[in-house]
């Protein structure tokens, strides 16, 4: 039987993505990309985005996928960090191109297909190339096919918000085959997906698990249908046109879902659904009960990061009797807990959460080999996530790493959004935290410290932060204060100031 990557109307049989990625490999060799190289990836999820991935694999060379919903600056760093040789985008997202771009970077354009027209409100002016651009099915199509046996694979170069500053770049090493196997096996089992699966793609592909998904479900010779975007009506339909066994989710979506009618919900076909799997942002339990209700109990779960992979899962069952539990370590996992005195602590008791890397030939920031050493103990590596884990080594989450907050999957680190708004003509003091939000998970507060006969407002803040960071980095919420509550040492009372907000 035949398996397939379908976008809109296009449908690839995996054995023509295959010959269309070696193509795209011997392309990218032709303009000079070679092992370890970058080539960046501005593009909705599309077939295209999938080809480049694999064909820059091919080659030995990183694929560096970028959050379209980036402004110029937070792009052009990405582009300038991780060196990429190639810039494959879709034609749409060309005006948010930093200008001028520098000259070793080819650019290749894809046009914009018209599912993504459709869903995201675009004109087919804004999703043609212009004439005399690289158009991206004519350029691959010129080149044979890739012949030479695949370099080390090396995965893609997902880029990490950061406590402070610009994000990092997760670069891993060369992974040996045995390496390569035994991640597969481990993302079957932690993404609950077996060989043959018919996966539904929900998530942006720039996103570290979602990307990670889909490039398993190929490599398992699945089937894979691309959204555009999610649609909690479309998902239904979706599932039920392409008999759609396996997903990968975040519990926003799981909202989106339960908002449906009754009448949609009770009449919605999901027969052929065998598993769902949630991740990347905390799921409240009254959600989850919900969605097992509903859908029976397939609604699986795993923690995991982009250093670390897949570190847990937890079926529905188990979840139900550990309730809010991220599940017990996969095989061959460790999961270590350190109290405040660097001493590992005992069951129940809450601490820093570190774990091993396991069948990983080992990873980098980067550019920034010191921050790498800097989250290792004693061979494991944290992201500064705190939890517990109970008698029969279920992980708890209690505290997500520093000040991170996670709005609909997406991780967002507020020291970013504080270095901006302390420029904004006004601000004397800023702070930026997570409460917690029935849609999103969490939603962004910002509060603020004006100068004396300030003239700020809500508005004009939101608008100074949107003009410079992508927007779902604006805080919902803007609070005015007096004085912000500091620390001796200088060091904001956050806490004080979100149990402040919720008792409001």
């Amino acid at each position: 039987m035949d398996h397939y990557v379908t976008s809109g109307r296009e449908s690839v049989s995996i054995e023509e993505f295959q010959h269309r990625s070696r193509k795209v490999a011997s392309g990218l060799a032709e303009v000079g990309v070679t092992e370890g190289d970058s080539v960046a990836l501005l593009l909705r999820n599309d077939i295209a985005f999938l080809e480049a991935t694999f064909g820059t694999n091919l080659l030995g060379a990183y694929p560096v996928p970028v959050n379209w919903h980036f402004k110029q600056t937070e792009i052009q760093y990405i582009l300038d960090n991780c060196k990429a040789r190639v810039l494959v985008a879709h034609s749409d997202l060309i005006p948010k191109l930093p200008i001028p771009l520098p000259k070793h970077i080819q650019i290749i354009l894809v046009p914009t297909p018209p599912e993504i027209q459709q869903s995201y409100n675009l004109t087919p002016e804004q999703c043609a190339p212009t004439k005399g651009q690289t158009v991206w099915d004519h350029w691959r199509d010129q080149f044979t096919p890739w012949n030479k046996p695949p370099a080390a694979e090396r995965g893609s170069m997902i880029y990490t918000s950061g406590t402070t500053g610009f994000p990092k770049g997760v670069r891993r090493a060369p992974a040996s085959l045995d390496s390569q196997q035994a991640m597969m096996e481990r993302l079957q089992i932690g993404f609950g997906i077996q060989a043959g699966a018919k996966a539904i793609m929900t998530g942006p592909l720039y996103h570290s698990a979602p990307n990670a998904y889909a490039r398993a479900i190929i490599g398992l010779e699945g089937d894979l249908i691309l959204m555009p975007r999610f649609d909690a009506l479309e998902f239904l339909t979706q599932v039920e046109k392409y008999s759609i066994t396996h997903a990968h989710m975040v519990p926003t979506m799981f909202v989106r879902l339960l908002d449906l009618s009754e009448v949609i919900r009770r009449n919605a076909n999901l027969e052929s659904l065998e598993s769902i799997v949630h991740g990347a942002a905390p799921c409240p339990p009254d959600i989850k009960r919900r969605m097992i209700d509903w859908f029976g109990p397939i609604i699986n779960e795993y923690y995991g990061s982009t250093e670390a992979g897949l570190i847990t899962y937890v079926t529905s069952a188990e979840w139900i009797e550990k309730e809010g539990t991220v599940g017990r370590p996969l095989p061959e996992t460790l999961v270590r807990i350190y109290g405040e005195h660097n001493q590992l602590v005992n069951h129940g008791e809450i601490g820093d959460i570190f774990v091993n890397l396991v069948a990983s030939s080992g990873f980098t920031y980067h550019d920034d080999d010191k921050k790498r050493v800097e989250i290792e103990r004693d061979g494991l590596i944290t992201n500064g996530d705190r939890g517990y884990l109970d008698e029969d080594n279920y992980l708890f989450l209690c505290d997500r790493a520093a000040d991170m907050v996670i709005s609909g999957g997406v991780n967002i680190y507020p020291a970013e959004i504080e270095a901006i708004m302390i420029n904004l003509e006004g601000v004397r003091d800023c702070a930026v935290f997570g409460i917690p939000d029935a849609e999103y998970g969490e939603a962004l507060v910002a509060a603020v410290e004006p100068q004396p006969n300030s003239t700020l407002t809500e508005e004009s803040i939101r608008n100074f932060i949107r003009e410079n960071m992508a927007g779902y980095k604006v805080p919902k919420f803007v609070t005015f204060h007096d004085h912000l509550p500091r620390e001796d040492s200088g060091k904001l009372f956050k806490r004080r100031l979100r149990e402040m907000y919720l008792k409001e």
